[in-house]
């Protein structure tokens, strides 16, 4: 879905998982201090919207997300997993409750297969589900932005700012007077410094949610059964997870970033030493310089220099080994 806010001056679209916004508005950098600083908006209309109300909402999604959600207040902003039977991650969503309706936004074209799953586990529970993509835009306010809000927008409010459900023939309207607007690369870039995994990014077929930091913040440990939730509790409780996120500072001599799933090697040994991880996001950072975030396997020293395909990389630890 192409937002018309690629129509504002500057706009060069973005690509991949990721098409359909805008990638920048012609000063990266510019952008990142913006949203820093809790000015300026982010289309993220290109996300996926699932809507499910009735009245036995939250109990039926307690049943089946990582997430405490049965007793989820009104306008309390939340995040949660579904995992595969064999507790590895399949989808990722970042909730909220307006007393009638959970709205959740997810990552762009997942919403069908979501959808699907959702609809397959309804049973006699009265719960409706609807993928309402096409009629409501998710925009994002940075931390102490002072843009106004109507009151009756369904609003996401987290540490890292608002996520704002707009009703999608609004959004041209909003971006008039939101301030001004700053491209999904500059989001990232401030995603990755906060060491925010992405679906997608940060997670391959076999990813658990212990090698990305998720326990807490979307899976609660104290809750009932869930698909995945052995795996869960036997990480947990007997054993390590076989990887884990850092954070990388690259070598900024480097004119090219290492992509997505690059090879990363300890230093020391060599062009030609085994593989130990790879980079999942690489970004170049308004202060930091060019950074990334990696999986690599849990027994990697702390300290060990790492190479990033050809480009050197030291490690800053995420996720305890």
């Amino acid at each position: 879905m192409k937002s018309p806010l690629l129509s504002l001056p500057g706009a060069v679209p973005a690509e991949g998982v990721d098409e359909g916004v805008a990638a920048h508005y012609g000063d990266l950098f510019r952008e990142q201090r913006s949203l820093a600083d809790g000015t300026g908006f982010v289309d993220l209309s290109h996300r996926g919207v699932v809507a499910v109300s009735g009245q036995d909402r939250l109990s039926w999604l307690h049943l089946l997300l990582t997430q405490h959600v049965s007793d989820l207040p009104v306008g309390e902003a939340t995040e949660a997993l579904i995992l595969s039977a064999n507790g590895h991650i399949e989808h990722a969503l970042y909730l909220v409750d307006d007393g009638e309706t959970v709205w959740a936004h997810v990552e762009p074209g997942t919403q069908d297969t979501l959808i699907a799953y959702l609809e397959s586990m309804k049973f006699f529970y009265r719960v409706e589900v609807a993928d309402r993509t096409d009629d409501f835009a998710v925009v994002h306010l940075p931390a102490g932005s002072i843009a106004e809000v109507s009151e009756d927008t369904v609003v996401r409010e987290t540490p890292h700012g608002r996520d704002l459900f707009l009703p999608r023939e609004t959004l041209e309207s909003f971006a008039r007077k939101a301030g001004r607007p700053v491209g999904i690369l500059a989001y990232e870039a401030l995603r990755v410094e906060q060491h925010r995994p992405r679906l997608g990014f940060e997670t391959d077929h076999r990813t658990i949610p212990h090698e990305l930091g998720l326990i807490g913040s979307a899976v609660h440990l104290q809750k009932g059964c869930y698909r995945g939730q052995e795996t869960v509790a036997r990480v947990q409780n007997l054993g390590k997870p076989p990887r884990r996120l850092v954070f990388l500072h690259l070598d900024g001599s480097e004119v090219h970033l290492p992509g997505h799933g690059t090879e990363l090697r300890l230093a020391g040994d060599g062009p030609d030493g085994r593989k130990i991880g790879f980079v999942t996001t690489s970004v170049r950072h308004h202060e930091l310089g060019p950074v990334a975030l990696a999986l690599v396997k849990r027994n990697v020293p702390l300290d060990a220099p790492l190479v990033a395909g050809d480009t050197a990389a030291a490690q800053e630890t995420v996720v305890e080994p």
